[in-house]
């Protein structure tokens, strides 16, 4: 442990922290920093988090490189350089071994090690947690960093543990290269990283078969490799930049437009998509007009201008019907991609519409749906995440009374949480990027380092006063959660089966978890909270101060 920490028993700590992704390792910094014993527990054998689990063929991120990276320290911003506009998960994950370098965070992570269990004490106010190697650890403070987007979903299919060849799930990826030459190689799933992965595959095996349920809204990246110069200029004005960040709508210093669609005629409409389109990006379409996810007719403008550029990217016009999405535009994630459609034009791609002719079995040999089979040699699986609960439910979570989360947030019931920072009943717990913040719609890295500030400056001012509890309060919780659920009703998301909804996992309670006020408005809101003492949270002192 640190030198400058007051406890050097691992067993014995201020604070345990669950994950070793971008957000563990910086709360992990900042509380380091301020003196408090920390450890941080990672099932991987390395950091990384998301981008040491996701290694698959073609894997980036689809927020741009100078915005996706800490801000937190000036002397790391100059020191990295992005090759790219869109880097690739190797980059990605090499900068975090960076990051962990630098600061020397890895001598307080324990890898290849799980957190099972952690429950609440009430009698000493402490979380008991419950490792896979059989110990137990005792914290003030349990803060999970596991990330919206951690459990892999991989469907029930009938057969599988018969299937001879490779199979593998994209969250889940080898960390030695997949060979798919000379294969016939069956990927389930056209979400991002299906859509990411197939035009890799289709330039590597002898045929590649896509098993696609719901056709997918995706427009051109327009990757390109990063200017040196255009560099030096992002970091002159970083500071401006990173103030624009902060209070943004998503976490990227891009404005839309204010003005809708019907106020432009449908010949200046055609010329604002087309230059966005070429453009490419991530918000670049989103961001053209300002009522296109609450609207269902102006949805419906920007959803057929991307249906067209699908007919004129797919040579036959059987494949490109089957292409063609149906649902509001924006509703399911944002999703760009490289050379995607031009990958269905080559002699080695085959569509399959599995809505039409749903998957029955995986078989010996491959995948039988209800009218064909198709030999393979290898299955990949792109089918996503049990997303937003899904990896807090993956360990046994107990507050008070022994209640645990799942039971609290289980089948039927609302996700609930303040902020998505806590949930009443769970005392000292705090979520990174948890239910109801806006993690997976903002760029992850403004989201994650105003989420561990709070945290950690929260921590801090428990110790200043000599608190030893904090705890939501039910009203705080349940005005919040309505709140989220009042934004989002406003728009045309809830109106979508999506994974932001829960669609795709059977059983899961429907519910919209995310919050859409924007990045600069929830900051405020917090910095609210805080700048009144913690307002919608209940702090206990210690028995010490007490007396005193």
């Amino acid at each position: 442990m640190s030198s400058n920490q007051k406890s050097n028993s691992l067993t014995d700590l201020d604070a345990v922290i669950v994950g070793a992704g971008f957000s563990g390792l910086y709360m992990l910094y900042r509380l380091r920093e301020a003196g408090f014993s920390t450890c941080v527990f990672e099932a991987g054998d390395n950091v990384g988090g998301t981008w040491y689990w996701n290694r698959y063929p073609g894997a980036r991120c689809d927020v741009e490189s100078i915005y996706y990276n800490y801000t937190f320290s000036e002397e790391l911003l100059k020191e990295w350089n992005w090759s790219a506009k869109y880097a690739e998960q190797p980059e990605i994950l090499s900068y975090i071994n960076f990051v962990a370098d630098k600061f020397d965070l890895r001598r307080d992570v324990q890898f290849k090690t799980r957190v099972l269990s952690a429950r609440f004490d009430e009698k000493k106010n402490r979380w008991n947690v419950q490792l896979n190697n059989g110990k137990t650890v005792s914290a003030q403070y349990f803060i999970t960093a596991v990330g919206c987007l951690s459990a892999s979903n991989v469907p029930k299919f009938k057969g599988l543990e018969t299937f001879k060849g490779e199979w593998y799930h994209t969250g889940h990826w080898p960390h030695e290269k997949v060979e798919f030459k000379g294969k016939r190689v069956g990927i389930i799933g056209t979400g991002s990283s299906g859509i990411q992965a197939i035009p890799v595959i289709a330039k590597e095996a002898e045929h590649l078969t896509v098993f696609q349920r719901t056709p997918q809204y995706s427009s051109p990246a327009r990757n390109v490799p990063n200017d040196p110069d255009y560099l030096e200029g992002i970091r002159k004005n970083y500071i401006e930049i990173k103030e624009k960040m902060r209070h943004s709508i998503t976490g990227i210093p891009e404005t839309p437009r204010n003005i809708s669609v019907f106020d432009d005629s449908p010949n200046e409409r055609q010329r604002v998509f087309e230059e966005a389109w070429k453009k490419g990006g991530l918000l670049s379409l989103s961001y053209t007009y300002n009522d296109l996810s609450i609207t269902p007719e102006a949805n419906e403008i920007v959803a057929e201008f991307i249906r067209s550029k699908i007919r004129e990217t797919i040579k036959k016009p059987e494949v490109a019907e089957k292409l063609l999405p149906r649902f509001y535009y924006g509703t399911k994630r944002t999703i760009i991609d490289t050379d995607y459609f031009e990958t269905y034009n080559r002699d080695n791609v085959s569509l399959v519409d599995v809505k039409k002719a749903p998957i029955q079995e995986i078989t010996a040999s491959g995948v039988r749906t209800a009218d064909a089979e198709f030999k393979l040699d290898m299955i990949v699986f792109a089918t996503g995440f049990d997303a937003m609960t899904g990896p807090l439910f993956k360990m046994d979570i107990r507050g008070k009374d022994g209640v645990s989360l799942k039971e609290k947030w289980g089948a039927g019931e609302q996700t609930r949480t303040y902020l998505g920072l806590g949930t009443a009943g769970f005392p000292n717990m705090f979520m990174l990027t948890g239910p109801e913040s806006p993690s997976v719609l903002s760029n992850m890295m403004v989201s994650i380092e105003q989420h561990v500030e709070w945290v950690s400056d929260c921590i801090n001012y428990m110790r200043d006063h000599k608190q030893e509890v904090i705890e939501v309060k039910d009203e705080a919780e349940n005005t919040w959660s309505k709140h989220c659920r009042e934004i989002a009703d406003q728009t045309l998301f809830t109106k979508t089966d999506s994974w932001y909804m829960g669609a795709n996992i059977e059983g899961k309670a429907r519910g919209f978890q995310i919050y859409l006020g924007g990045v600069g408005t929830y900051r405020k809101i917090c910095d609210e909270v805080a700048g009144k003492g913690y307002e919608g949270f209940t702090l206990t002192a210690s028995e010490e101060s007490v007396v005193n």
